[in-house]
């Protein structure tokens, strides 16, 4: 080996790799071409106009219109801003406001201690793999691809005082959407109906990707299929307990197509949602008020949002 001449690094044998044919050195391939770089920048900046165009800036705008006097109809320049005063009369003065928190309150409740354990314990069947679950699934998810406004429309065959499918079976004479004391009652059964389906699309998501081995490690320990759901299998679905929560509380707070379509929003069925519609969109045309009402709803929408980032970072950083 001593005898061997050494081979000086600058005049190294290049590698087939780095040669072409004819012995000249190969140019460092691009990871990316042109092409690629362009494609992949409208990829990220045209999702991200849009968002910007279609939701930051109106939430940001509307945020600011909340403190001011503006009918939409004068010019810009003349907009008057008056701090926090439409947030002191939506609180004080405005008696359409409290039913509406405690309709939303309630409608959150209805989704979360109702429709959603049952839409969970749906999914629980489904993954069972029963006979025709395929067909269930199938048939329980389908709502969800409706909208509330026609799903409004649906339960009114059902709802309707003179022709409805309810009454006719019952031979009673109730006004389901017209009567405040029943129709809050009336519209979070359809929109439970609806909200069921969705969850448990969720829930069976996260089933099918428990590992077998701790259902079968349980099993082994003498639990039965309640105890290991509930003390097993449910603690790994923590982050689609999370997403279940969130969207569970923005449905609540959303909630507006169905009651639009009753009685826009009134005679027992006030929303948030549709405060704000009366106020911007209405014979109103309150835009400050407006806005500010939407903002509330925003914020609350936030706090949530926030919780649901951060428990995911959290995650993906363990």
């Amino acid at each position: 080996m001593s005898d061997l001449p050494l081979i000086q690094a600058d005049h190294a044998v290049p590698s087939p790799a780095a040669t072409t044919p004819t012995g000249g050195r190969r140019r460092r391939l691009r990871l990316l071409s042109r092409t690629d770089r362009v494609v992949i920048t409208l990829m990220v900046l045209v999702p991200l106009l849009l968002v910007t165009g279609f939701v930051w800036l109106p939430a940001a705008a509307t945020v600011l219109l909340s403190g001011t006097n503006w009918d939409g109809i004068g010019p810009l320049n003349e907009i008057e801003f008056v701090g926090a005063r439409n947030y002191d009369d939506v609180v004080t003065i405005y008696p359409p406001f409290v039913p509406a928190v405690q309709n939303n309150l309630l409608w959150l409740a209805a989704l979360f201690v109702v429709a959603t354990p049952f839409g969970m314990f749906l999914a629980v069947l489904l993954d069972k793999e029963l006979r025709g679950s395929r067909f269930y699934q199938t048939a329980l998810y389908l709502p969800v691809v409706l909208s509330l406004a026609l799903i409004g429309f649906v339960w009114q065959l059902l709802y309707s005082r003179d022709q409805g499918l309810i009454n006719a079976a019952f031979n009673s004479n109730v006004d389901w959407y017209g009567d405040s004391n029943v129709n809050i009652w009336a519209v979070l059964v359809a929109s439970g109906w609806r909200h069921v389906g969705y969850i448990m699309l969720l829930y069976l998501a996260g089933l099918k990707g428990v590992d077998p081995s701790l259902r079968e490690a349980a099993a082994v320990d003498g639990a039965s299929e309640t105890r290991t759901f509930f003390r097993v299998v449910f603690p790994v679905l923590r982050p689609i307990n999370i997403i279940v929560l969130v969207v569970t509380v923005i449905e609540s707070l959303r909630a507006f197509d169905l009651v639009w379509v009753v009685n826009k929003g009134r005679n027992g069925l006030e929303l948030i949602s549709a405060l704000v519609t009366q106020n911007v969109v209405g014979e109103a045309s309150r835009i400050g008020f407006g806005s500010a009402l939407a903002t509330i709803m925003l914020v609350v929408s936030l706090v949530f949002i926030t919780i649901y980032l951060a428990t995911v970072m959290r995650e993906n950083r363990e």
